[in-house]
């Protein structure tokens, strides 16, 4: 099966500004990939290349196996970072709209308009003009508006932008429905805690080149298990002290050690041993927050 997206070497110039640097990556279809980054990384540039909005200066992108055609993004669903909504219409009368403009017939759009308010728990705001509603609803409103014309490939800049936890999780859940019916969605974010639940690979850009990239499950394994979780009755104040331990964070419920590289964990669960009594040891891999740190901090040095 051909990619859904294939990004070779793309790049965009601003002035003396290079925003994108031969930037390359695949999205399989039928995933979810995350386009993660800094602000000012190059992830809305690359976003607004792919949708043709701004053309690269060089580089080219293929969408299914094909070169680019304006007739692929029939097939995508756009939800752009910064808010495109006709203040004065009412929402229902919007998505509708909207719906046409992508193509459905009239009673097509109105179904699909009211699958989708319902989906994302909308109904009763029909009659709310777009200026009335919270940031929040408004999102909802763009993100219903990318999916009512039911796109093969949708991309989400800052999806979670104005949600709370309650609504952020209900966008997770819509991502992850969509996936498993075929669906592929690239999205960006800062959210590293949303990338960690939905993301099966990613591409980490910094300064517009790709700086980290591949299977989620890989990278992680790649920087290797740094971190003890530790439950423990004791003072553990000597812990911090311990040849090979970088760093003890004390959550309430666990103790978090950070060991420094070469750190051996059997030589740390030993001195620790006589001293405490020890109810939990386990050795987990770093956070992606951790890991995006990391490989950002490298390039900047």
């Amino acid at each position: 099966m051909a990619p859904a997206l294939e990004v070779t070497r793309i790049a965009k110039t601003f002035g003396d500004y290079r925003a994108v640097n031969d930037l390359s990556f695949v999205v399989p279809q039928g995933s979810i990939y995350g386009l993660l980054g800094p602000n000012g990384a190059g992830k809305t540039t690359t976003i607004r290349m792919l949708m043709d909005i701004i053309v690269p200066d060089s580089g080219g992108v293929s969408f299914f196996g094909e070169p680019f055609r304006r007739e692929h993004l029939k097939r995508v669903g756009y939800l752009p970072e910064e808010r495109g909504l006709y203040k004065k219409m009412k929402t229902k009368e919007m998505l509708i709209f909207l719906g046409l403009i992508r193509g459905l017939d009239r009673p097509a759009s109105v179904r699909e308009t009211e699958v989708w308010m319902k989906r994302l728990e909308m109904t009763g705001w029909d009659d709310k003009k777009i200026e009335e509603l919270s940031k929040g609803m408004q999102q909802k409103v763009q993100f219903a508006a990318t999916l009512l014309h039911n796109p093969d490939l949708i991309i989400l800049d800052e999806p979670f932008t104005g949600l709370d936890p309650v609504n952020s999780a209900m966008f997770t859940e819509v991502m992850l429905d969509l996936e498993r019916k075929g669906k592929t969605i690239i999205f960006s974010t800062h959210r590293m805690e949303s990338v960690e639940r939905l993301c099966d690979a990613i591409c980490l850009v910094n300064r517009g080149q790709a700086v980290l990239q591949g299977n989620l499950r890989e990278i992680k394994r790649g920087f290797g298990s740094n971190t003890i979780m530790v439950r423990a009755e004791g003072d553990h104040e000597f812990i911090a002290g311990l040849p090979g331990v970088k760093e003890v964070l004390d959550t309430g419920n666990f103790l978090q050690i950070k060991m420094a590289t070469g750190g051996d964990p059997q030589a740390i669960l030993q001195a620790m041993v006589g001293r405490l009594a020890i109810t939990h040891f386990e050795l987990t891999e770093p956070s992606l927050e951790e890991i995006f740190i990391m490989a950002v901090g490298k390039v900047e040095a």
